[in-house]
């Protein structure tokens, strides 16, 4: 099921995400996406909650949102996010934890992300240059995604994505 505010993009829902509740049942899904959406929202952390209240105890939440190394790169980008940001979801936070639960599975920073897009604006030579120095940079970020999202992504241009994978906790 798609949802999306935009009624000439074929979505099943048709609603505006800074809206809440969404018209969907509590624990409707095993697996929710965001993919390059949060960032365009006046604030994550109502989204948030009701990402977790549509999903099912132990399901999947994945983002997929820009970097904040790479600056707001879109004229609609209301932020950039971190690694830091699945803090908020955990109780022992006491920074700002927002009273909905994840666990995070994954965190990934990607270099060249989005290759769909590049691979329609970009010559040939640069788009492989991309993708090969991409898969270089975001293999190394790997390896420690925290000390690269606060020192190393400088040094090589920033980081156009972060991803995290996060498990759905609920008290039942």
């Amino acid at each position: 099921m798609n949802l999306d505010i935009r009624p000439d993009v074929g979505a099943d829902i048709i609603h505006d995400l800074q809206e809440f509740p969404y018209p969907i049942p509590d624990n409707e899904f095993d697996l929710v996406e965001a993919d390059h959406v949060l960032e365009h929202l006046r604030d994550p952390f109502p989204v948030m909650r009701e990402l977790h209240r549509i999903t099912k105890n132990g399901g999947l939440v994945v983002i997929r949102t820009p970097h904040f190394s790479r600056g707001f790169s879109h004229p609609e980008h209301q932020r950039g996010f971190d690694v830091s940001f699945p803090l908020y979801f955990q109780p022992r936070f006491k920074g700002g934890y927002q009273g909905v639960e994840f666990e995070l599975k994954e965190v990934r920073l990607t270099w060249f992300a989005q290759t769909y897009l590049k691979r329609a604006a970009l010559s040939p030579a640069q788009y492989y240059l991309g993708v090969g120095l991409g898969g270089i940079f975001s293999f190394l970020a790997g390896l420690s995604p925290y000390a690269c999202s606060r020192l190393w992504c400088f040094w090589v241009g920033g980081f156009e994505e972060v991803m995290f994978r996060l498990a759905v906790k609920k008290d039942e």
